[in-house]
């Protein structure tokens, strides 16, 4: 089922956009087959709180276990770090994150963290409203969400994005509340940063769980060009 969900050949098609600067990224569409989408609907985890969780093989359905298994093969990560400039990223550790629901303060503008060598984000949105709000922007600056350098992702089914963490490798979106579906993983430096950020991930969603209201409430009347260290 993995290799039938996302097929490395599939990162070929016309429309893929795959650049180097001013930090080397991959916009690749369609990369999920139509007749899955139900199925990984179904499959999703069904997370009460907002934002990013450690992937849990046991709060998953099989096609997306079968998915995070595909996303994470040498094969797929090798195909990857062909098109990123990366040599062996699938000998790299991997950590997986899934993400349900949004709230307005998530999205602030990054680089991700030095212990990242690449991240890769897979969307399962099956619709978006009308608004920029919540899609994705790889961007030239720090401090300025419209300084965009490749056209923004909408979160849908199939959308695929990827880049290689660098210092000005800034990325963000406008503030949005509600479902957002996707599945990211992340290429790491060691197996100690995957342990470190693991239980950091841990807690944190320990803490939405006991206070979730206030999580809602924490940074929603953020500033659209906002940024957060990493």
């Amino acid at each position: 089922m993995s290799a039938a969900l996302l097929d490395p050949t599939r990162l070929d098609r016309p429309d893929t956009l795959v650049r180097d600067d001013p930090f080397s990224f991959m916009i690749a569409h369609s990369q999920l087959p139509e007749q899955a989408r139900a199925e990984l609907d179904s499959d999703f985890p069904k997370y009460s709180g907002a934002g990013f969780f450690p992937y849990n093989e046991r709060e998953c359905g099989e096609s997306i276990r079968a998915l995070v298994d595909a996303l994470t093969s040498r094969a797929f990560a090798d195909a990857v770090g062909a098109r990123l400039g990366i040599d062996d990223l699938g000998g790299y550790p991997t950590l997986v994150t899934i993400c349900r629901h949004l709230n307005k303060r998530h999205g602030t503008i990054h680089t991700d963290s030095k212990s990242k060598i690449a991240t890769a984000l897979l969307y399962l949105n099956a619709s978006w409203p009308d608004t920029s709000d919540g899609c994705l922007r790889f961007l030239a600056k720090v401090d300025d969400i419209d300084a965009a350098i490749a056209p923004e992702v909408k979160p849908l089914y199939g959308e695929f994005v990827v880049f290689r963490r660098a210092d000005n490798s800034f990325h963000g979106h406008l503030p949005y509340e509600g479902e957002r579906r996707v599945i990211q993983v992340a290429w790491l430096t060691s197996e100690a940063e995957k342990l470190r950020k693991t239980q950091r991930g841990l807690a944190t969603r320990l803490f939405k769980k006991i206070a979730g209201g206030l999580d809602r409430k924490f940074g929603a009347g953020r500033d659209r060009n906002a940024a957060h260290p990493d």
